[in-house]
């Protein structure tokens, strides 16, 4: 199974080349914060439609299914997961039904009790306001629980799969330009902000060289035809810590190699050297889905709070 195919987690795709890709990463970045930060203190269409929009946009990009297909249905099904099981969990309310009026008084007389106090009478509710939404036996559905779950099952979807979708349509150098540019007027604090964009440049090109490992690992593995289960626990867990180190040692190796090449092309200090990103500049589809992007806050200002 090859994991870079599979699962192309922080990878970035270069073909084919969607409308998603040419928008400016500036927007892209916003965007993503768009979709990350609007979902918290929302109420439940807001969640839910922020979830749906994910899909169509990732429907209405036309990116390959085969990119997509695999790890959008493994998020799919581990947040309706959560949804159900979160939906038939108790609520965490401990409430206490107390009758609203006396409880009536049992007057014995002549070894035959009777009671003295007036009919009860069964009142209309005044709206059709119900705490309890289903109930069959010993599992009970009730609008706590079920808020529960759709925020749980939503925010897992959202806060994986947004970043996933970013980070296929915007290359590395893209991503640290745009941040770059956000956090230049930082320079004059004294902040080193080419030291932080070339750090984060490396690290998003360092997630697919453990990826790379960790198949290498497994393809190694796979070809010796390892019983597992006539070696025991213990001698599994040996095994296991071989890997572990093996793969941490490979992982400094490469950190090692990709320091040398940094220092062999004078990339010794930020202060000294000029680091030239590539070169930024909004379009009109750029501007009108930033007009968008801030009615989508007014949006979410007004109507998707939680009541």
């Amino acid at each position: 199974m090859d994991i870079l195919r599979s699962l192309p987690i922080g990878l970035y795709l270069e073909q084919p080349i969607t409308w998603l890709h040419r928008l400016d990463p500036r927007i892209k970045l916003f965007g993503l914060l768009t979709f990350l930060l609007t979902p918290i203190q929302a109420n439940e269409f807001w969640r839910i439609a922020i979830a749906v929009l994910l899909i169509l946009l990732t429907l209405a990009s036309k990116i390959p299914m085969r990119v997509w297909k695999q790890q959008m249905g493994i998020l799919l099904l581990l947040a309706f997961m959560t949804l159900a099981i979160a939906t038939i969990s108790p609520d965490g309310f401990n409430a206490t039904v107390q009758p609203r009026r006396p409880i009536p008084e049992v007057n014995v007389s002549n070894d035959k009790p009777s009671i003295t106090s007036p009919l009860t009478l069964k009142l209309p509710q005044p709206t059709s306001y119900n705490y309890v939404l289903w109930k069959a036996g010993s599992i009970t559905i009730t609008r706590r629980s079920r808020e529960l779950g759709v925020r749980v099952c939503t925010l897992i979807f959202t806060y994986l799969y947004a970043p996933t979708l970013f980070l296929l349509v915007t290359a590395p150098e893209e991503i640290t330009a745009a941040i770059a540019s956000i956090f230049s007027p930082l320079k004059f604090f004294k902040i080193p902000v080419v030291e932080v964009v070339l750090t984060l440049t490396l690290a998003l090109r360092f997630v697919p060289l453990v990826l790379e490992e960790v198949q290498n690992l497994a393809r190694a593995m796979r070809t010796r035809s390892i019983n597992w289960k006539r070696l025991g626990f213990k001698r599994t867990t040996q095994i296991w810590l071989i890997l572990a180190e093996r793969l941490i040692d490979n992982l400094f190796i490469r950190a090692e190699q990709t320091a040398s090449a940094m220092q062999v092309r004078g990339f010794t200090s930020p202060n000294t050297h000029l680091v030239v990103w590539n070169p930024l500049r909004l379009l009109p589809r750029d501007i009108a889905l930033l007009i968008l992007l801030v009615g989508m806050w007014g949006v979410r200002i007004y109507y998707g709070n939680e009541f």
